[in-house]
């Protein structure tokens, strides 16, 4: 199945995508902590389907949890930063603010002038766990999305930790659908970027170097995952900073993400007016 968060005619609500239409859920307004895989399964419809065209998508999980992000997980781009192999996932965080939908622009904040890309699988969490065996970290998971992981690199470098370059607020595209596990293979899916049509990353995820179920198993280590918690699982090689010469995001770009099977990100860059006080 796939599922979208979406507004129409005023109301958020959860919807199950049938081809070109969103067929509205009766439940909880939204995807997340309340909508575990057992209670998104029980959903039932309500009124008639839409078109898709007329809803505005959501990032596909609005308000999570928690928001944890692997980096250096792909053996290129370890490489092409000049960093050893990592011997444990290096982790980090962003906040539900980051967050904007698969559509909506792309917030260029004045201060950076090294705003970068990063495609990413994203794992969502449909049970909650702690200490998770990694032979059980699937039963945790419900399904998948997609994550254009956009680093502010000037400030993600201004210390050794991450997370001012990482969690800006409207940066990071979420979406288009949630993707349940049943229905999704993501063992060797394709991971692209291209911006204004030239791919600039491509890879797939079997280049992971912890999988899926080694990240789950690692989280649930020191945290309790929940429904509707995130885990980006890291960006292929070919970020724009690490290009020569450097790539960054302009205004007026497109930038579009892709996760193949499981969806794409196509999203508009925008320079931040920011209001006079």
């Amino acid at each position: 199945m796939r599922y979208v968060t979406f507004e129409h005619a005023g109301r958020r609500r959860i919807g199950r995508v049938e081809g070109e239409l969103v067929q509205p859920l009766d439940g909880p307004a939204e995807l997340g902590r309340d909508t575990s895989a057992e209670v998104l399964a029980g959903l039932a419809p309500v009124g008639q389907p839409v078109a898709r065209e007329t809803v505005r998508l959501l990032p596909v999980v609005p308000n999570p949890d928690k928001i944890v992000c692997v980096g250096l997980n792909y053996h290129a781009h370890v490489g092409e930063t000049g960093r050893d192999l990592p011997t444990y996932p290096v982790l980090f965080t962003k906040f539900a603010s980051s967050l904007v939908g698969p559509s909506d622009e792309i917030v260029l904040p004045p201060e950076s002038t090294q705003v970068d890309y990063e495609a990413e699988l994203v794992v969502v969490i449909g049970k909650a766990g702690r200490r998770i065996a990694r032979e059980a970290a699937f039963e945790h998971v419900l399904g998948y999305t997609v994550a254009n992981d956009v680093t502010m690199r000037d400030y993600q470098y201004k210390t050794h930790q991450w997370l001012q370059g990482k969690a800006w607020d409207r940066s990071t595209p979420l979406g288009p659908e949630l993707v349940t596990r049943d229905e999704a293979d993501v063992s060797a899916a394709a991971v692209r970027t291209e911006l204004n049509g030239e791919t600039l990353q491509s890879s797939d995820t079997s280049k992971l170097i912890f999988d899926i179920a080694t990240l789950v198993a690692t989280v649930s280590e020191f945290t309790e995952v929940l429904p509707g918690d995130l885990i980006l699982t890291g960006t292929p090689g070919g970020v724009g900073f690490r290009r020569d010469p450097q790539v960054f995001l302009r205004d007026g770009d497109e930038i579009a993400v892709e996760v193949g099977g499981i969806g794409r990100l196509v999203n508009r860059v925008r320079a931040e007016v920011p209001a006079l006080v």
